[in-house]
């Protein structure tokens, strides 16, 4: 059994390997395949490791007695769950993701919010699976992804601590990745918690721990590399006045450029914590440091 590290892909997630950055397309997409790419070819020029999408059942993620409740879309006014099903990507456009990622040399997987979801997503043979916050209590869900043998990232929102370590204890701590994350979009930062990063650490030695951001700004996910995580998702859009419910806790393309150049320059400032001279340092040592003198014997 094999614990510290998971490898997604070709890449390995853990300590001392660079920081795996997902791209969260989500829903953002707003149901078109073109919108899509857009973001998947804006997550490749950031150089993001991986784009992830969102699958859900619409029927079985929607409570009933919200179903025929009307509201104005970009389709025009329609109900709740007619608007929940144009927001889906079906079959088609997930084997055109699926075939425009393999091309643009990016990962993709997805989170799927049901069975039937995740009956669908198995078909593409994804990378790994992402479990949302809102599915961490859905043990039949967890058993049925847990049955693949993929890696597994863990969100982590909306849960307490007994409820992770049941999900952990659930799904075994080999191949899985667990993510700080709170569950309000956006968040503020008085919520964001992400010293619990090292609380995980603590707790899950053997796991990856990573960080799912949902604030506004880049800082946060910034200051969250410090703590050590070592993967971090923010949602991804081309604009964040657009429709939808993500739209406001994504960051948009010039910003998530930033935030992979920001991370990198981190990863390469940390340093492996052992003091030392550089040699860098050397002409500043002749030309700055004033020779010991010896301290004069008390008489």
């Amino acid at each position: 059994m094999k614990f510290g590290k998971v490898k997604i892909g070709n890449k390995y997630i853990g300590n001392g390997e660079p920081v795996y950055v997902i791209a969260e397309i989500g829903i953002n997409h707003n149901g078109s395949l073109d919108l899509s790419k857009k973001l998947i070819d804006a997550a490749v020029i950031a150089g993001c490791d991986a784009v992830k999408f969102q699958k859900r059942t619409p029927e079985l993620c929607v409570p009933r007695d919200q179903w025929d409740i009307e509201r104005d879309t970009p389709w025009g006014r329609i109900t709740y769950i007619e608007y929940r099903h144009k927001v889906e990507l079906g079959y088609h456009e997930f084997e055109e993701i699926d075939d425009y990622c393999k091309r643009k040399g990016i990962d993709w997987f997805a989170s799927p919010w049901d069975e039937l979801s995740f009956d669908f997503l198995e078909s593409f043979n994804p990378v790994a699976y992402k479990i949302a916050s809102a599915s961490l209590t859905d043990d039949v869900l967890l058993k049925a992804i847990r049955k693949t043998g993929k890696p597994i990232i863990l969100s982590t929102g909306m849960s307490t601590m007994e409820e992770v370590e049941e999900a952990v204890e659930l799904l075994g701590r080999e191949n899985l990745l667990i993510a700080q994350s709170t569950s309000a979009y956006p968040c503020q930062l008085e919520e964001l918690n992400l010293r619990v990063i090292q609380t995980y650490k603590e707790k899950f030695p053997e796991v990856p721990i990573g960080y799912s951001g949902h604030e506004t700004g880049l800082a946060p996910t910034l200051a969250a590399i410090v703590l050590g995580a070592t993967f971090v998702e923010r949602h991804i859009t081309l604009d964040r006045a657009m429709w939808g419910t993500d739209q406001a806790a994504s960051v948009e393309v010039q910003g998530m450029i930033k935030l992979v150049k920001d991370i990198r320059d981190i990863e390469k400032s940390l340093g492996d914590g052992k003091k030392k001279v550089y040699e860098s340092e050397q002409s500043s040592l002749i030309k700055l440091r004033r020779a010991k003198k010896e301290i004069p014997a008390e008489v």
